[in-house]
C-alpha cells in the first residue's frame, strides 16, 4: 500500500505563542512547538496542564487568545483569522472511538470522505480498512466489537481524509492491560506505516517515552521540555520533569574543584566546573544507586516492594533523607538491613539550581548574560 505524500521541508505543525484562557485560569500559555513531517510526537503532563487544551486548538474547537497556529505551512489561526475544524487537514481520535453506534464499520470510516465520489469514497474505506486489517467487518457495527477494534476504526476514519495531522487524546486508556499494549502497537505501527504526522496525549509515562520520537511534558499551560525521550528521562530539564518522567530523589550536593559530592561521598566528576564551589542538588533516579550489605553503615532499609524482575529498597540516609534503589529479583535487603549507598558507576546525573537544570557554573553562564551581545551578521537572503 501506498503511504501518504509527504512535504519534508514543511513542518506539519508549528504553535508560536499560543495561549488560552478559561475566566481567571490559563490553560495554555505562550506555547511554542515545531513538529515536523512524519514525525509522532507524545504529549504528557498531569490533569489540568493543558495537555488537551493544547490539542483542541490545534483541531479548531477552541480560538486562541493569541498566537499563531499553522498546519502544514498554512496559517489557520491568529489574530486575525480562524479556520473551521472542518477545514484544518486534522485528524482526530478520542478515548472514547466517538463512532457512530448507528452505522456499520465502514460507512463509519466513509463519514471522513463523504465528498468524495462513490466510487472513490469506496476505494479509499476499503484502503484504510486494509491498512488497520479490519476490511472483514466493513458490514460490521460498533457494537459488535471489541475495544481495540474500535480504536483500529476510529483512526481508520481519521486517516481517510489523509489529514497533515492526527490527534490522538488518550486513545488506550479506556482499554485493559493486555489489549492496550497491543492495540498501541498495532496503531503506532500504521501511523509510522503511513508516515502520518501525529500529537498523541497520554498520562502514562512508560508510553510517553516508549513511542514517541519526541516527548512534550506540559505543567500548569507551560511546556516544561520537548526533547527526545532519551532526554527527557536521562537529562530532564527541571525538577518537575525528573520527578513526573520516572522515579527521582534528590540530595543536596557541591560541586568544588570539578568534583561532585553529597550525603553519600562522591557522586562523579564535572567537567568545565574546575575552579568551582557551588551547591546544587543532584538527581538520583533507582537504577542509579547502589547498595550493598554493611553492617557499620549509617544508612538503613526502611521498606522493599517487589515489582518482578526488580525490587526496589527505600534506604533511609542519616540526615533522615530517603533514597529508592532497584535491586535484581533475587536481591532483597529485609528492612532495617544497614547498607552502604553509591553511585552506580558511568552515572552522569543532572543538576539543579533553583529547581532548573545547570549543565555549566552558574556563575560563569551569569557572567556571559551580562556580557554584551555580539553584533548580529546582517541576513542573508534564502
Amino acid at each position: 500500500m501506498a503511504s501518504n505524500l509527504i512535504d519534508v521541508t514543511t513542518p506539519a505543525l508549528t504553535l508560536e505563542g499560543i495561549s488560552r484562557r478559561y475566566g481567571g485560569v490559563s490553560a495554555a500559555k505562550a506555547l511554542d512547538l515545531t513538529v515536523a513531517a512524519g514525525e509522532l510526537v507524545t504529549v504528557i503532563g498531569p490533569s489540568g496542564c493543558g495537555k488537551s487544551t493544547m490539542l483542541r486548538l490545534i483541531a479548531g474547537l477552541e480560538r486562541p487568545d493569541s498566537g499563531s497556529i499553522s498546519i502544514a505551512g498554512e496559517v489557520v489561526a491568529d489574530r486575525r483569522r480562524f479556520q473551521e475544524p472542518e477545514r484544518r487537514r486534522v485528524g482526530l481520535v478520542f478515548q472514547d472511538h466517538a463512532l457512530f453506534p448507528n452505522l456499520t464499520v465502514a460507512r463509519n470510516v466513509a463519514f471522513g470522505v463523504n465528498r468524495l465520489p462513490a466510487r472513490e469514497r469506496e476505494q479509499r474505506v476499503a484502503e484504510v480498512l486494509e491498512l488497520v486489517r479490519l476490511n472483514h467487518l466493513a458490514a460490521r457495527y460498533p457494537h459488535e466489537l471489541s475495544g481495540g477494534e474500535q480504536q483500529r476504526v476510529a483512526l481508520a476514519r481519521a486517516l481517510a481524509p489523509r489529514p497533515a495531522v492526527v490527534l490522538l487524546d488518550e486513545p488506550f486508556s479506556s482499554l485493559d492491560e493486555t489489549l492496550r499494549g497491543r492495540v498501541r502497537s498495532d496503531i503506532v505501527a500504521v501511523l509510522q506505516e503511513t508516515g502520518t504526522t501525529s500529537l498523541l496525549v497520554t498520562h502514562d509515562q512508560t508510553e510517553a517515552l516508549s513511542v514517541g520520537d519526541r516527548v512534550v511534558v506540559m505543567r500548569d499551560g507551560v511546556i516544561e521540555q520537548a526533547d527526545t525521550p532519551e532526554r527527557v528521562f536521562e537529562q530532564p530539564s527541571t525538577r518537575f520533569v525528573a520527578s513526573f518522567m520516572g522515579d527521582a530523589d534528590f540530595l543536596p550536593a557541591n560541586v568544588h574543584n570539578a568534583l561532585l559530592t553529597c550525603e553519600i561521598g562522591v557522586v562523579s566528576t564535572v567537567p568545565g566546573w574546575a575552579n568551582c564551589d557551588v551547591d546544587v542538588d543532584v538527581v538520583l533516579r533507582p537504577h542509579e544507586v547502589a547498595l550493598a550489605l554493611d553492617p557499620s553503615a549509617s544508612a538503613q532499609v526502611v521498606s522493599q516492594e517487589y515489582r518482578g524482575a526488580f525490587v526496589l529498597h527505600h534506604v533511609r540516609l542519616a540526615s533522615g533523607r530517603t533514597l529508592r534503589s532497584w535491586q535484581p529479583h533475587h536481591v532483597r535487603y529485609a528492612p532495617g538491613t544497614r547498607v552502604s549507598v553509591t553511585v552506580a558507576p558511568g552515572t552522569s546525573p543532572t543538576l539543579l539550581v533553583n529547581d532548573r537544570a545547570v549543565t555549566e557554573p552558574p556563575i560563569a553562564a551569569a557572567g556571559r548574560a551580562l556580557q554584551l551581545p555580539e553584533p548580529s551578521p546582517v541576513p542573508t537572503s534564502r
